[in-house]
């Protein structure tokens, strides 16, 4: 028997096999072959117990797991529902579950906490943050109040409570343009991520966008140099970019959408071979859906760190200990709802 069916069999037994049981059957396998499929053994067994303790949290709990695309792989896996920001929030706002673990950065849970104050939110870690909610101040909305008699304040769902306080309405990636077109305001203020607010420019130029330098560390660090490279190797493979991108990157994609939008196109494509400009996250569940399709991302590999501290061991620790639950003052958390319910009613 050759070592790659060992590796087969190695792999389909995971679920059943133990540690003295995997030895017998590995035996003939070369000494370090036989060290990585007793690590593949051990890691597979230990991620099924903390799924099968999750899934007792949740009973006792009753609660629901939602994750984002960008979160460790196994973390989606163990989820009840995965999606982007607008999709979680929409489930988040409908779940008839008392307690929601919420595995994003932060934000993500104080929306949930915001939209549902009745409810417990819990997350795995809390230090999981995202820079750009912070690049922008209320006192910075307030001043362009002033300046502008006819304005309207579009707040990226990306942002921190005490934004979304000072804002009119709430946008995502995937609902920004149907939101700003419902808009009668010739002025808009797009807060907090300039090249979000650049790219949803061009789609009317009959309005006047100001635009601040708020900026997602991960997209905006992103360059064209892998994208030209391979582009002129073979014209044929399509590039896929998240709107938080640069203009020039966007510029040059062949596709422009939301994280949803981007895992959802190769479905309706003919392509074999992307190019794929986001967070590294999205490989997942791209690999599961177009097993048979190519990925590659621009180097070095856009990585959020703050959404890599989500883990499934954290996952289950913050249900058995319920440490932390998201808070936001009743004052502010009114003040913030109304940007959200707007968002949910234009958005349909």
């Amino acid at each position: 028997m050759s070592n790659k069916t060992l590796l087969t069999l190695s792999k389909n037994m995971l679920y059943n096999v133990n540690i003295v049981d995997a030895m017998a059957v590995l035996s003939p396998v070369k000494t370090g072959a036989k060290i990585h499929l007793l690590y593949e053994i051990t890691r597979t067994t230990h991620m099924n117990d903390l799924i099968s303790r999750l899934e007792t949290l949740k009973s006792e709990r009753d609660a629901v797991v939602l994750a984002h695309y960008y979160v460790d792989g196994s973390v989606q896996d163990a989820a009840d529902y995965v999606g982007d920001s607008y999709y979680l929030s929409t489930i988040a706002k409908n779940s008839p579950h008392q307690t929601i673990l919420f595995c994003g950065v932060k934000f993500m849970a104080e929306s949930a906490k915001i939209l549902s104050p009745e409810k417990t939110v819990v997350m795995p870690d809390t230090m999981a943050d995202c820079p750009m909610a912070h690049m922008v101040s209320p006192e910075y909305v307030n001043n362009i109040r002033e300046s502008y008699s006819d304005l309207t304040v579009v707040c990226y769902i990306n942002s921190t409570t005490e934004i979304k306080a000072v804002s009119d309405v709430c946008v995502t990636s995937s609902n920004a343009k149907k939101i700003i077109s419902a808009t009668s305001t010739k002025n808009i203020l797009f807060i907090p991520d300039r090249n979000l607010g650049s790219y949803l420019q061009g789609f009317f130029p009959e309005k006047n966008f100001i635009l601040p330098k708020g900026c997602c560390p991960v997209h905006s660090d992103l360059t064209t140099e892998d994208l030209l490279s391979i582009k002129q190797n073979d014209p044929e493979t399509l590039v896929l970019t998240h709107p938080e991108c640069e203009p020039e990157i966007v510029g040059l994609s062949d596709f422009v959408g939301s994280t949803s939008e981007i895992i959802d196109f190769p479905a309706h494509s003919k392509a074999n071979n992307y190019i794929i400009y986001t967070e590294h996250g999205v490989a997942h569940i791209l690999k599961q859906k177009y097993p048979d399709k190519t990925f590659l991302f621009p180097s070095p590999i856009p990585v959020c760190k703050d959404m890599k501290l989500i883990t499934l061991e954290k996952a289950v620790r913050s249900l058995e200990t319920m440490a932390s639950p998201i808070e936001v003052p009743e004052s502010l958390r009114k003040a913030a709802q109304q940007a959200l319910i707007r968002m949910h009613e234009l958005a349909g």
